[in-house]
């Protein structure tokens, strides 16, 4: 299965972070599912990092590098498709990083590693 991840579950796995769910960190492990990572996600990450919100080496872009090469993450590039279809989606969720996953979910058919309650509304499938 394909499976995007959210920028939150992707840096929990990273860390081994309590917080994911246990079928989180088995679908994140499991060499049967292709892992997608969104270019959105690595923007946000690179701004929570360097507005230290978030610690990570400096500079981030090489260990985010680093960790979706040793994963077998594949990237997910924001296309004029996924930036459309933000037009089309309610406003449940205001957070314009999560809104773009969403796009990216719903375009791409894929459904989405999260652990945010807000993206359960939106007609994508959600896996925690």
């Amino acid at each position: 299965m394909k499976v995007l991840l959210d920028t939150q579950a992707f840096l929990w796995a990273l860390t081994n972070d309590q917080r994911l769910s246990r079928s989180a960190r088995n679908l994140f492990t499991a060499s049967t599912h292709e892992l997608v990572f969104s270019v959105a996600s690595v923007w946000e990450t690179l701004i929570k990092a360097k507005t230290g919100r978030l610690a990570l080496p400096d500079p981030a872009g090489p260990f985010l590098k680093s960790e979706l090469r040793r994963n077998s993450i594949a990237l997910l590039p924001i296309l004029l498709s996924h930036v459309l279809r933000l037009e089309k989606l309610p406003e449940h969720h205001r957070d314009p990083f999560d809104r773009i996953l969403l796009a990216q979910a719903i375009e791409e058919e894929l459904p989405i590693l999260s652990a945010d309650e807000k993206f359960r509304p939106y007609p994508v499938q959600v896996l925690w």
